[in-house]
């Protein structure tokens, strides 16, 4: 497994909603870290999808619709959609 060097902001998940069933079994208030090297236990659809926002999101970038250092990301699956919200910390 790949060890994650600490670089960027510290990113912290939580699972927001689940609608349906997840397959991956993420329930809501679910928390952990995910970064670009720790996939945190993520559901591998979902991490893929949101690989390319989290590493802007991770290194201090922004989207025009994104506001501060909580954003909200959607699942692929829209049968059984879990919502996460992605909130980023400076490590001291």
């Amino acid at each position: 497994m790949a060890q994650d060097p600490g670089i960027g902001f510290r990113v912290v998940a939580t699972v927001k909603s689940v609608k349906g069933n997840c397959n991956a079994g993420h329930q809501v208030g679910e928390r952990f870290e995910i970064s670009c090297h720790n996939t945190g236990g993520l559901c591998g659809f979902f991490y893929h999808d949101l690989f390319p926002g989290l590493s802007t999101f991770q290194f201090g970038g922004s989207r025009p619709w994104w506001k501060g250092d909580t954003i909200e990301l959607g699942c692929p699956d829209p049968h059984n959609q879990v919502m996460l919200s992605l909130e980023r910390f400076k490590r001291s």
